[in-house]
């Protein structure tokens, strides 16, 4: 197949994966915003409020592989169909329930449905890209998923003040049915036609589907370190997709309205730093012809960066300046995801969608903790600000993770196994 036969399907593709994240970000971060409403009115307190916001991340981050492996063995296109009919349906529940129990039964239900959508794109990604091209699109799909945070910040509140937050949840979960009945029948698994036999040989990965994922014990400490700093990435971007709109209503006396709409400031920077990141790390990769540098440096610069704003934003009390403080520390974390996803897709081979599985399961588990824990944290303290302190101190972790990954002289040598 020709380029320029295969470059409009690589845009379609792209479309259709990032349309995906797009639909479900907007479905999982709509409750960050109507929380505190959703928990008057249902008579919650902080903690239960704090255990019905993490029940998503439990189920997401332990079906992670398995969804993985699913997604594997089904291909893309089966696999995202279910995924998408499972979160829609469980976002109407969401707006159905009336009890603690059924929040939380309807969160688990999400997180299952949403569990292998990355997977499965990281997999397509694999199949439809060239490595000069993959950090650039995993980039695209990233960003996708800010773009969802974002539509959930800035409509959230618009509808909740109009129809009541159990609006918001049946609104939002009505694009996911029309989104399967079109992509159903268009979108392709792998650049050849669905009727032939996929020619691996002839993979536009670059020959990664026909190897095996390394056992090697550098392979395992990369995989650890991948999921080091997933952990602490994943965490600090939980607490502004969760808590932060009551963070900002507690620390500075904004409404809901407002909170939504600056938590969306902070997410569209997340965005801009997805779509820079990626492109950034092909450059690098382009120009100097080292994963490590590529993936690790970038990470890890990004990281440490992230850690030093995000301390100084604890310092400020002045709204704006804390508000443009941690807006600029989300850019440079967002700068480090497209290479972390890249770099499973590295040394993952053909078993891509389990490796990624496996990084994403470590850094969901403690998104899924983190919502509980900071909602411990500030139903027995007053000082709410601290929390900045405890994610700068997480940042600086997931950073010395991509250091120390950047060390080693065997990170190019398992990649180049992997391909």
């Amino acid at each position: 197949m020709s380029r320029a036969e295969i470059l409009p399907q690589r845009f379609r593709m792209l479309s259709w994966l990032t349309t995906a994240a797009v639909l479900s970000y907007v479905c999982r971060n709509a409750v960050g915003v109507v929380e505190s409403t959703l928990r008057k009115d249902l008579a919650l307190t902080e903690f239960e409020s704090g255990v019905f916001m993490s029940a998503f991340f439990w189920t997401y981050a332990l079906m992670q592989v398995p969804a993985g492996e699913f997604a594997r063995r089904q291909g893309t296109k089966r696999a995202l169909t279910v995924f998408a009919l499972g979160w829609s349906l469980a976002t109407a529940g969401i707006g159905l329930s009336g009890t603690l129990v059924l929040l939380i039964v309807s969160q688990l239900i999400m997180g299952v449905a949403q569990a292998g959508i990355f997977p499965a794109s990281c997999d397509s990604v694999r199949h439809w890209m060239p490595l000069s091209e993959r950090t650039a699109a995993c980039g695209i799909v990233a960003a996708g998923m800010q773009i969802g945070a974002i539509i959930a910040a800035g409509l959230t509140g618009v509808v909740m003040q109009q129809w009541g937050w159990r609006s918001v949840f049946l609104v939002f979960a009505l694009p996911g049915p029309c989104w399967v009945f079109l992509f159903s029948r268009s979108f392709r698994d792998r650049p050849q036609a669905e009727t032939e036999p996929p020619d691996e040989s002839e993979d536009v990965s670059q020959g990664s589907a026909n190897s095996e994922t390394p056992r090697s014990e550098a392979f395992v400490i990369l995989l650890v370190l991948l999921c080091c700093q997933q952990v602490a990435r994943a965490a600090g971007y939980m607490f502004f997709a969760s808590w932060f709109p009551s963070f900002l209503q507690k620390t500075r006396g904004i409404d809901v309205k407002e909170s939504g709409y600056l938590q969306g400031v902070v997410m569209a920077a997340t965005l801009i730093g997805s779509l820079m990141g990626g492109g950034l790390t092909d450059w690098i990769w382009r120009r100097t012809k080292s994963i490590r540098m590529s993936r690790c440096l970038m990470g890890g610069v990004s990281l440490a960066t992230c850690s030093a704003l995000t301390a100084v934003a604890y310092t400020v009390n002045e709204t704006v300046a804390a508000i443009t403080l941690l807006a600029a520390g989300a850019f440079f974390a967002a700068l480090a995801g497209p290479c972390a996803i890249a770099a499973t897709i590295d040394i993952g081979g053909k078993h891509t969608a389990v490796v990624f599985g496996t990084m994403n399961m470590c850094g969901n588990l403690a998104a899924a903790a983190c919502p509980a824990i900071v909602g411990k944290l500030f139903t027995e303290s007053e000082n709410w600000n601290v929390v900045l302190l405890i994610f700068a101190g997480l940042y600086l972790f997931g950073a010395l993770s991509w250091l120390l990954a950047a060390a080693r002289d065997d990170f190019a040598m398992v990649a180049d196994e992997s391909a």
